[in-house]
């Protein structure tokens, strides 16, 4: 019972992302990696020196919508 009012609660998310083909797992695997990176750092003096690593192991993350075109000028 609950399970149907979830999916009927969500259900223009949920064919919006089927539509589309969105998916969040580069965003879990992101997450993932930053975790771990942070759980390594622990003893870094600052929390900058921790940021600092997981920009340099992740880097400047450009994420493109898959329905994303860009403008054509005319």
């Amino acid at each position: 019972m609950t399970t149907a009012r979830t999916i009927r609660k969500h259900r223009d998310g949920i064919t919006a992302a089927i539509d589309r083909g969105l998916s969040n797992g580069r965003h879990e695997g992101l997450n993932n990696k930053v975790r771990l990176i942070i759980r390594r750092a622990y003893g870094f003096h600052s929390a900058e020196a921790a940021l600092a690593t997981v920009m340099l192991a992740c880097g400047p993350v450009n994420l493109k919508l898959p329905y994303h075109t860009p403008p054509t000028h005319m």
